[in-house]
């Protein structure tokens, strides 16, 4: 455990010394931690006990929790559904439980033989939400449709959120913390737990806004106080939830919708251009620094994985989940939606996996019985986001030089 927190903070260290050129070739930290991770796993097996005793499911609540609130204030604009609300439903209400479906199906045909179809849900609920820090330098490209960007950058806000409850249900009922044995007795511990989120959520939520908003106007606040509340709100929300018998990552979303609308969207009523502060600087590079050992907990884990051997319906698997179960039902929700054929296509592609599938995986990988359903889970969460990484990271510098040399060879009309 000590060498890995070593590994973790010198390897941080030097890739923050050279961070920019890195970005230039669109190399950014998640890739160089899930590298420093595969090397640190060829020479010590400490991760897997590290694992096993269930600190990195710990670790990994806590970021979860912090991610889920600052999602929930990634939306830039004036609305809760960015700019095209209509668009952003469909691809959140439509195309991801089509897709959360098709993953189910195709693993009842590809992955090992008994897992339930509980079990097949939490990994469905593991690979299907969307995060774009893999992909950013794509969703940033301004060859992109602006719309097209507003989409992702809302549907990887709130993917993750949405997916929470249905991740908690599923593994209430596939796996060993609860007694319950039907859809039935999972729903009657599950609902109670979101309902008490949602109630937790949003009076957390609204009452620290309200309450900034009025230290505000009086000027009781300072930059670094507002900076270390925002941090303190979404552990606050977490941890006290789950003391009341709530769903603490519900909360945690649903507290940050709360915040950011007191905060961001009711001023943009009443003001043109409200004064922005940068009051969620700190905690964002709080959950930067949080994910990255995340990145190398992946590559560890990949290295258990190759070691254990993996099958080739289950890398079959991965891939399509990466692909035709993301796009297909991405093509069928936006059909009629006003967007053109290359530009459903662009969302359906540019669907990354990163930090939520990992979190989720170790959760699962802990929750669930030990053996085929444990290790299925976390197999299928590793390949598919190193394949993510690989394809959106590095594979995003040749896609994008692509379109841009297409844009400059076209001949003017």
């Amino acid at each position: 455990m000590i060498l890995c927190l070593v590994v973790i903070a010198a390897v941080t260290g030097a890739w923050a010394l050279v961070a920019r050129r890195l970005e230039q070739w669109n190399v950014r930290a998640p890739l160089v931690m899930v590298l420093a991770g595969i090397v640190t796993g060829l020479f010590t097996d400490a991760i897997a006990g590290t694992l096993d005793e269930g600190v990195a499911q710990h670790v990994a609540e806590v970021i979860l929790a912090v991610l889920l609130f600052v999602d929930a204030n990634e939306v830039r604009g004036g609305r809760l559904f960015g700019a095209e609300p209509g668009m952003a439903v469909r691809t959140l209400l439509v195309a991801m439980p089509l897709s959360l479906i098709a993953a189910v199906l195709l693993g009842w045909l590809l992955l090992p033989a008994g897992l339930s179809w509980a079990a097949l849900l939490v990994i469905g609920c593991v690979l299907v939400p969307i995060d774009l820090a893999p992909a950013e330098s794509l969703v940033r490209d301004r060859l992109v449709p602006a719309r097209v960007r507003d989409v992702l950058n809302v549907e990887g806000g709130y993917n993750d959120g949405i997916m929470s409850p249905i991740f908690a249900f599923a593994l209430i009922l596939a796996g060993t913390s609860s007694p319950a044995d039907t859809p039935l007795e999972a729903l009657a511990t599950a609902v109670p737990a979101a309902l008490k989120a949602i109630a937790c959520g949003l009076a957390f939520g609204l009452a620290v806004a309200w309450l900034m908003n009025l230290a505000e106007r009086r000027e009781r606040v300072t930059g670094q106080s507002r900076r270390v509340l925002v941090v303190a709100l979404p552990l606050f929300t977490y941890t006290a939830t789950a003391e009341l018998g709530g769903n603490g990552f519900v909360a945690a979303f649903v507290c940050g919708i709360a915040f950011r609308f007191l905060r961001q969207v009711a001023p943009r009523r009443r003001i043109k251009k409200p004064v922005q502060t940068p009051e969620l600087q700190l905690l964002e590079d709080v959950a930067a620094l949080l994910t990255i050992g995340m990145w190398f907990y992946l590559g560890n884990a990949a290295v258990m994985t190759v070691r254990g051997g993996v099958g080739w319906t289950v890398v079959l698997y991965c891939l399509a989940v990466l692909t035709v179960i993301r796009i297909g039902p991405m093509l069928l929700a936006l059909a009629g939606s006003g967007t053109t054929l290359r530009e459903r296509l662009t969302i359906g592609v540019i669907g990354p996996r990163g930090t939520t599938s990992i979190v989720f995986g170790l959760l699962a990988f802990n929750d669930l019985p030990d053996g085929v359903l444990a290790d299925t889970a976390l197999t299928t969460m590793t390949l598919t986001v190193i394949a993510s990484v690989l394809v959106h990271g590095p594979g995003a510098v040749i896609v994008g030089r692509v379109r841009h040399h297409e844009t400059r060879s076209r001949p003017v009309r």
